[in-house]
């Protein structure tokens, strides 16, 4: 499976961005879709996922702002993103589970920039 996403950018405190990832290939089999987030010199974290079955975990830091949903459809996860905190500047990177061994496929990520 590969990803590409997109729909990162520059935005002010407050504002928000929709991030999008289109996956391609054996897209029948994907389980997991997601997004994980790694800022300037700190760990990737994971900032939400969604389950073959719709279910939705998130970070404590973007609870009730965050938004994830899937359209199984299009092979097409995304993420809203309201209520921006310069905090939340990072490189997102999408991802997925796919095939009986459950395969880790990322997208290249994309910048999002909140500025203060």
């Amino acid at each position: 499976v590969q990803l590409q996403a997109s729909g990162g950018g520059l935005v002010q405190a407050g504002g928000s961005l929709r991030l999008s990832c289109a996956a391609s290939g054996e897209v029948y089999s994907i389980t997991n879709m997601g997004w994980y987030r790694q800022g300037a010199g700190k760990q990737r974290e994971l900032v939400a996922l969604t389950t073959i079955t719709g279910s939705a975990n998130y970070a404590d830091s973007v609870k009730g702002r965050f938004t994830i949903s899937r359209d199984n459809g299009k092979s097409t996860v995304y993420l809203q993103m309201n209520s921006l905190k310069p905090e939340d500047t990072a490189v997102y990177y999408c991802y997925v589970l796919w095939g009986r061994r459950e395969v880790l496929s990322w997208g290249q990520g994309t910048q999002v920039t909140v500025s203060s």
